[in-house]
């Protein structure tokens, strides 16, 4: 069974990628680069230890919202940008743990 307010994406939650509202385009397009930004101006506040916390609650969040690509019913558009932005803020979590 799949949490559906499960926070995956800073205050995005798994309903909100997998079901139908809002909208993939402009909609969650838009609220995934809001919280982008948001989440990437909090990182600068982190210790090491919180950034490997992150990176991990992140890469949970990635399988779970993946776990199911197969599923038709689910909307792959909105998925496809999650996993587009997911990967981009754990990119920049580990430069920051690099640097």
């Amino acid at each position: 069974m799949t949490e559906l307010n499960k926070k995956v994406f800073g205050r995005i939650t798994t309903k909100e990628i997998i079901g139908a509202i809002p909208p993939a385009i402009p909609d969650t397009k838009e609220l995934l680069e809001n919280e982008f930004q948001n989440l990437i101006n909090e990182l600068e506040l982190q210790t090491k230890d919180d950034l490997k916390k992150l990176l991990k609650e992140q890469q949970i969040a990635n399988k779970h919202i993946n776990s199911r690509p197969g599923a038709m019913a689910l909307a792959q558009d909105k998925i496809r940008l999650f996993t587009e932005y997911n990967q981009k803020y754990i990119q920049t979590i580990n430069g920051k743990l690099k640097s």
